[in-house]
């Protein structure tokens, strides 16, 4: 049976018809319980139309019933209302009241019917039973039994009839508890809320093991996460694990060739540019000269700069444990010893609102220390690579940049302010994609891969880069998750 039911397909359908027949059995017990309990409310009300003639010509009960005069004492008693203080009625007892009145249709014929039903457990609600405006008295009695039928008790019937003895009448085999049929109903529920629970709980398994993998699947570029998938969930989940397994290994292998490919002719390019600088040298004219120089020094910066974008993709190095501020650190410092306007924004001090006090209506706030250290799990080179990106941009398009952290619970946020700009964030988010450049190519140097590394890099450690306006220029923002 868990065989059957590892595949979504068999399953679903082995499940599919288990829930019809179960539903279906749960019907069929529901119709057969409702039409007993039915049977027996009708031969109740039968009971009770036959027995008000009998009580009316002082005859014999109807087939179930017993009919007996009350002894002198019982019949005093009865006279006075103190039903519950009649031999053989429970303590303590409770007394339902009701008349029924001589038919209209046939006066003369019948005489008003005094009764009195005790019970130990319950008063009958008389006040919703069924009327209509040509019901007989007979009728009346009849809806009375049924609704004696409808709990399971004991009640004992006492009748006076006009002005004769009060009666006593037994009719457990009729309106009594051990007459009522098994009502097997809740039972039928029960049968059908297992079936759709049973249901319920394959679907949503199934669905929630189809929705791991897809999250799996997209914190692949992950730090940390796995070459390939497992799942234990029906076949076909296993079959689109098995096909992504293999994509994602022939998508390595093509970026490894793309890498080796690359790697080659940058180092093959190597000689041909270098005998292309020594002819260049022997050119006379200077002018000449330096643009030579500079396309070559174009075309090997492209190459380079796509060679280290495949390896961004590729994930080829392997991560560690590193604290951030001293990351951050040794890049401003690398930039602040050549003489380039870069800065280090202190952190902000966190502030903790603490709870109120017995003794005071104000709340009480603490600090978080600023010298705390946040441990990333990282690649330090991709990061270091990806930060050195976006200070270039804030260098080449405003007059300085101020690198700063931001912390929180889920992970950091490495922001890199520029001063002076007028690019747009929409401006800035369109030169994301690769080889993309703004409008000032003539006068900035770049090959438009510096932003793509960038957001490569900040995905492969499970955020994002981002962009917004600040206070003096435009503000990069890399999220990196805490792993």
């Amino acid at each position: 049976m868990l065989r059957s039911l590892s595949s979504l397909r068999r399953g679903g359908m082995i499940l599919g018809v288990g829930a019809f027949l179960a539903g279906m059995a749960a019907a069929s017990v529901w119709l057969v319980s409702s039409a007993k309990w039915q049977a027996h409310l009708d031969r109740a009300a039968l009971a009770g139309a036959a027995l008000y003639e009998a009580l009316q010509r002082d005859g014999a009960g109807p087939v179930g019933t017993q009919i007996t005069v009350l002894a002198p004492l019982d019949q005093a008693l009865a006279g006075r209302g103190q039903f519950d203080r009649i031999s053989g009625m429970p303590r303590p007892a409770l007394v339902t009241h009701a008349s029924i009145l001589p038919g209209a249709a046939a006066p003369g014929t019948t005489v008003a019917l005094t009764l009195a039903v005790v019970s130990e457990d319950l008063r009958y609600p008389l006040a919703g039973l069924t009327t209509h405006p040509d019901q007989t008295p007979a009728e009346t009695l009849s809806a009375l039994t049924r609704v004696m039928a409808s709990y399971c008790s004991d009640p004992v019937l006492f009748a006076k009839a006009g002005i004769g003895p009060w009666r006593r009448v037994e009719g457990a085999g009729l309106w009594g508890c051990d007459a009522a049929p098994r009502d097997l109903r809740m039972g039928a529920v029960v049968l059908a809320v297992i079936a759709l629970a049973v249901l319920w709980s394959f679907v949503a398994n199934t669905a929630a093991q189809f929705a791991g993998f897809a999250r799996e699947l997209g914190n692949r570029h992950r730090i940390g996460g796995p070459e390939t998938y497992d799942s234990d969930g029906p076949q076909e989940l296993r079959e689109i694990v098995a096909a992504v397994n293999d994509h994602l290994v022939q998508e390595r292998d093509r970026l490894a060739k793309r890498a080796a490919v690359l790697s080659g002719v940058s180092h093959d390019l190597g000689t041909p540019a270098t005998r292309l600088r020594l002819r260049a040298a022997l050119v006379a004219d200077a002018g000449l000269r330096a643009k030579f120089e500079a396309d070559i020094d174009q075309m090997t910066g492209i190459i380079e700069s796509v060679l280290t974008y495949t390896r961004a993709e590729m994930d080829a190095e392997a991560p560690r444990e590193i604290a951030l501020e001293s990351l951050i650190d040794s890049i401003v410092a690398d930039y602040q010893d050549t003489g380039r306007p870069v800065s280090l924004r202190s952190p902000d001090r966190v502030v903790v609102q603490g709870g109120p006090s017995l003794f005071m209506s104000a709340r009480g706030q603490g600090a978080v220390p600023g010298d705390r250290q946040v441990i990333v799990m990282a690649r330090p080179i991709a990061l270091t690579r990806a930060i050195t990106n976006l200070v270039d941009n804030a260098l080449k398009y405003g007059r300085r940049a101020t690198v700063g952290l931001e912390t929180d619970a889920d992970g950091a946020t490495i922001t890199i302010e520029d001063e002076g700009t007028d690019t747009t964030v929409e401006d800035i988010e369109r030169l994301m994609a690769p080889f993309k450049r703004g409008e000032n190519t003539g006068a900035i140097h770049g090959y438009g891969l510096g932003l793509t590394i960038a957001a490569t890099v900040a995905a492969q450690h499970g955020g994002a880069l981002g962009f917004q306006p600040g206070a003096r220029g435009l503000i990069a923002r890399i999220r990196i998750r805490r792993h």
